[in-house]
């Protein structure tokens, strides 16, 4: 899987060890919500920065005290059916004011990703052979909204006020 971050492909940092039975001593990794619930002390002395990955059963209010300690919040889409992960990622947003990163994970859909950028994701772990260029693309379909959303683009509305 390849991570797109602010539309540019990137090497990931963080070392996905979820089904791990050990998290290494060093170096960024991202852990399942168990393993941060278990182990929230050790990952909070660390000096490289520590992501959670919450499934899409696991609501965000679990580690909303503990966000200002998290680099990396990953959602997972384990089915393209399966949007809970968009309304977590404008709760981590607008509710819990989350500034670091959000990242979507599983079923990630090129047709999905304007929405998802939309509802405060900023990183995307794709399948293809040209991640960026897919990436590219998908923004191209639209260039106006009709909603307001996190991401601050303007609406369409808020657009034609500006004309006047």
């Amino acid at each position: 899987m390849a991570l797109v971050k602010n539309g540019e492909l990137v090497n990931d940092p963080f070392r996905d060890v979820t089904g791990a039975d050990t998290i290494p001593p060093d170096g960024a990794v991202l852990v399942s919500l168990e393993q941060w619930q278990d182990h929230c002390h050790s990952l909070q002395r660390r000096p490289d920065p520590v992501g959670v990955l919450l499934e899409s059963d696991q609501h965000p209010e679990i580690i909303a005290d503990d966000l200002d300690q998290i680099a990396v919040v990953a959602l997972a889409f384990p089915t393209f059916r399966d949007g809970r992960a968009y309304s977590y990622a404008r709760l981590l947003r607008e509710r819990y004011g989350f500034t670091g990163e959000l990242r979507a994970v599983g079923d990630v859909l090129l047709e999905q990703l304007h929405y998802m950028q939309r509802c405060g994701f900023d990183a995307f772990q794709l399948d293809g052979e040209d991640p960026a260029r897919d990436f590219a693309i998908a923004q191209s379909d639209f260039s106006v909204w009709y909603q307001p959303a996190s991401d601050g683009r303007l609406s369409a509305l808020r657009l034609r006020h500006r004309r006047v």
